[in-house]
């Protein structure tokens, strides 16, 4: 895991975490997948949004990518993670149970957007999964 810079290639095993102030977008060049930073104005009085990610990876990733929320607050990354749905993403949200804060998972819950809802012990053994089958369906 580390902190995302702009223009960085996306590769396989990573984890990019947006810097502070920034917003975080997939883009794509050629057959890679790059990321991009701005200080555009906030999402959802965010910045970083997660609807930002989230919309740039239905545009760029499409039915190839996975979505997860977590934890938080507000409900940034809702809408974002229904396009991901709706481009054939594969969904994934923390359940309340074990949520800090039930806010973000919940929202998006509500709006449709999440196919699987799973304890976050159980979030990243899932993901891995589905992603070593190819990202076809699994049964959870």
């Amino acid at each position: 895991m580390k902190e995302a810079e702009d223009h960085e290639r996306v590769l396989p095993g990573h984890a990019y975490i947006a810097p502070g102030g920034y917003h975080m977008r997939i883009a794509r060049s050629g057959a890679n997948y790059l990321i991009a930073l701005s200080d555009e104005a906030p999402v959802n009085r965010h910045r970083p949004s997660v609807d930002v990610l989230f919309d740039s990876a239905t545009e760029h990733v499409g039915r190839n990518a996975v979505g997860v929320i977590l934890t938080g607050m507000g409900r940034d990354g809702a809408a974002g993670l229904l396009s991901m749905k709706h481009a054939g993403a594969t969904t994934f949200a923390q359940d309340e149970a074990s949520c800090v804060v039930f806010g973000m998972p919940k929202e998006a819950i509500v709006l449709g957007a999440v196919i699987h809802i799973l304890p976050l012990a159980q979030m990243a053994e899932q993901v891995v999964a589905l992603l070593a089958h190819g990202g076809r369906a699994l049964r959870i």
